[in-house]
């Protein structure tokens, strides 16, 4: 593929709808093009200990930061027409899903490809420890930032696509 935006959601807690940032790479004619990534205020606005640690978002980061309805539109600006790539469509996929439906917006009526799904049918089990966005660019040569940031997430998440999508 050519043409895709690579997504990637952070969570607070358990609910899909508790989205707490997001990041977005737009990839056009092959090429990493545009970017974005906002904090986001959650719904239900509270944080759960376990996922902060794990992205290192916390309350105070995103008390004052808008809710998802109002970020939305500039991600739908740059999404437009294009198919949708993650890694671990399921988790993300769902996460859009309910919060678009929370919401009353419209889920983006476009493909959404799975790297990790990809990755499990092209990289043999036996060259590989996991297949987790991180091992999977490692072994690709990829460079990749900081894991569950959900920006330089997506852009791994893009680099992968470009390479086994």
């Amino acid at each position: 593929m050519r043409d895709f935006a690579a997504i990637d959601f952070e969570t607070a807690n358990y609910y899909p709808t508790s989205i707490c940032a997001i990041g977005l790479v737009v990839v056009r004619g092959g090429e990493l093009c545009d970017s974005l990534y906002r904090l986001v205020r959650p719904e239900p606005e509270y944080y759960i200990r376990k996922f902060t640690a794990i992205h290192g978002i916390r309350y105070e980061d995103t008390a004052k930061e808008p809710c998802f309805a109002h970020v939305w539109s500039e991600f739908q600006e740059k999404i437009g027409d294009l198919p949708l790539v993650a890694h671990n469509k399921a988790f993300d996929q769902n996460v859009l899903r309910a919060t678009c439906r929370m919401y009353g917006l419209e889920m983006p009526d476009v493909p959404f490809y799975c790297t990790l799904q990809q990755a499990h049918r092209v990289i043999p089990r036996r060259e590989i420890d996991n297949y987790r966005l991180p091992t999977v660019c490692a072994y690709l040569g990829i460079a990749f930032g900081r894991h569950h940031n959900a920006l330089d997430d997506a852009e791994g998440c893009a680099r992968i696509a470009q390479r086994i999508l």
